[in-house]
């Protein structure tokens, strides 16, 4: 197998067993996990007594740190990347990283798993063959709307991630917005408590209205269907 010098490594998005034996080896091998959060990163490290040192990697000092990280890599050092959990950079920190790397010319692989994206598409009930994915839904009224009415113009199935602390705002702006659309919520994937919740966004504001929502959320949104070709 080939020795690569960066890996993008996929962790579980919630039930540990989803790590692949891939994805343990190589964060057994690296000489450093670079990780979003070191706290959540230990929590996972130590299920599998994975004893790597672990060093921060953020929004917040990526511009700072890439520099330094090129350096070692350059010296032959080997280094993995992970996210708080599923894929790294979809919706997490990485990309400007990565851009480096591949300006200086040093080796890089993906090692593939789990992605709450993915999960909740196929779990859905919607089109899954054509999608767009949006990441997180902005906190801001005025932005949150726009990005709604934009999806709702796709023919194809929406992807967001959104906070449980405002499932509820986005979904009243939905049932506003589009009121008819099918909306689908998945929660908690892969945990004890997964639920994945399907109606209008009316119906789903009374489902989720009735109690406080928890966990990480991913919302999705029917498209309108396939648009015809121009004669």
């Amino acid at each position: 197998m080939r020795d690569y010098q960066f890996y993008l490594v996929s962790t579980p998005i919630g039930n540990l067993a989803d790590l692949s034996p891939r994805a343990e080896e190589t964060l057994r091998s690296v000489d450093v996990i670079l990780a979003e959060d070191t706290r959540k990163a230990r929590v996972l490290l130590g299920h599998f007594h994975i004893e790597t040192p672990v060093r921060s990697y953020h929004d917040f000092n990526e511009a700072r740190t890439a520099p330094g990280i090129v350096r070692e890599l350059k010296g032959g050092a080997r280094m993995a990347l992970i996210a708080d959990a599923g894929t790294p950079l979809v919706s997490d920190p990485g990309y400007y990283l990565v851009r480096k790397l591949i300006e200086e010319g040093l080796t890089m692989t993906a090692i593939p798993g789990p992605s709450a994206a993915t999960a909740a598409l196929v779990l859905s009930g919607l089109p899954p063959d054509r999608f767009t994915f949006y990441g997180y839904v902005p906190r801001k009224s005025g932005e949150r709307e726009r990005l709604i009415l934009e999806a709702a113009e796709s023919p194809y199935t929406s992807i967001f991630y959104e906070s449980p602390h405002r499932l509820i705002e986005t979904l009243e702006d939905l049932a506003r917005l589009v009121e008819e659309r099918e909306i689908v919520v998945a929660r908690e994937l892969t945990k004890m408590f997964e639920e994945v919740a399907r109606g209008t966004a009316r119906e789903l504001l009374e489902h989720f209205g009735k109690s406080r929502v928890k966990g990480e959320i991913t919302l999705l949104m029917r498209g309108l269907g396939r648009r015809r070709a121009p004669r």
